[in-house]
């Protein structure tokens, strides 16, 4: 286990800001995770878990000890004639997890094909793509507490899952570590094409019976449509989350905007933050090195040398207009540091 010092971040976050960590170290297992936090406490340094990067926007130097995760492995812990149970390491990309699933006929995780990060930051952002979301997927996880070093399993009752949250956000935000997810997946696919997009796709390509791999595949060429590629040019995939508005709210909005789309839930109508954002009037628009993608309004992106203060600025200028023209507030997916 080697603690470097002061290490450019900028191969380690998909927004390409160069920033400096104090000190650098890269975790390939529970035991070194331990000792990472036990060296933090000695150096009196705060402690940062760094996955693939593809969530955070840093905006300064990080005076404190940065872990790169990196545990990884699938393992099979189960297995009937419904399903199986897989374990995988939080250092593992996700894109590759889903991959596997796929290569071994495991369903329930297709939909969510060609998501940037790292399988430990998934339970934590509940991610979800294309009508799924991990919680339907996700049987239990196992992470290291921060104070007592002990191993505490969560199931997905205890991670409280929501719209991209989880407790691991929320009441234990910074206290515990992921170290390893375990999934739920099916034997027998039951396949989810109904989104707009994923059906479109099918029907172009004159897919009528789609298996896993077929979704797999429409889902990654849609999202290469759609979205820019981090390693050209520097993003975190969407920056806001799409807001969900009371049913009241929503008609006043349509009564002047008849043509707006919304999707009710449990809560009210959630309405696309894309749409939202490019009626206010910021698709496309640069600012020097940074901007809002020419085609999809809900990604920002960094053109080269861009700073993570200026995206920050630029996310809070969207936030103000598109609350001020349609008294909505957009919450960033992004994390600030």
């Amino acid at each position: 286990m080697n603690i470097q010092e002061n290490i450019s971040l900028l191969p380690f976050n998909t927004f390409g800001i160069d920033k400096n960590a104090r000190f650098f170290a890269v975790a390939k297992s529970t035991d070194e995770v331990k000792q990472l936090i036990l060296k933090s406490e000695e150096m009196k340094l705060p402690l940062f878990i760094l996955g693939g990067g593809s969530n955070v926007l840093l905006t300064k130097d990080l005076g404190a000890l940065v872990i790169k995760m990196e545990i990884k492995g699938f393992d099979l812990v189960g297995e009937n004639e419904e399903g199986v149970l897989v374990k995988v390491g939080a250092g593992e990309n996700w894109h590759d997890f889903v991959m596997y699933c796929i290569q071994n006929n495991w369903a329930g995780v297709e939909n969510l094909s060609l998501i940037p990060g790292t399988v430990g930051a998934s339970p934590m952002q509940n991610i979800g793509a294309y009508g799924v979301e991990i919680k339907e997927v996700f049987d239990h996880l196992e992470a290291i507490d921060r104070n007592t070093l002990e191993i505490r399993r969560f199931s997905s009752e205890e991670c409280k899952f929501g719209y991209r949250e989880s407790v691991f956000k929320t009441d234990l935000k910074d206290q515990y570590i992921i170290t390893h997810v375990v999934f739920r997946l099916s034997k027998h696919p039951k396949i989810n094409a109904e989104y707009g997009a994923i059906k479109q796709t099918l029907v172009e390509k004159g897919i009528q019976s789609p298996t896993i791999k077929d979704i797999s595949e429409a889902v990654i060429e849609i999202r290469k449509s759609k979205l820019p590629d981090p390693a050209i040019i520097g993003n975190a995939g969407s920056f806001f989350k799409n807001p969900t508005v009371p049913v009241f709210t929503f008609e006043k909005i349509k009564s002047h905007y008849p043509g707006i789309p919304g999707f009710p839930n449990e809560e009210g109508i959630k309405i696309p933050a894309a749409w939202l954002i490019e009626q206010a009037g910021w698709k496309g628009k640069r600012f020097g090195k940074i901007g809002v993608h020419q085609y999809q309004p809900l990604v920002l992106v960094n053109y080269g040398g861009g700073e993570g203060t200026d995206i920050k600025d630029l996310s809070k200028k969207i936030q103000e207009s598109v609350l001020a023209k349609f008294d909505v507030l957009l919450h960033p997916e992004v994390n600030f540091l």
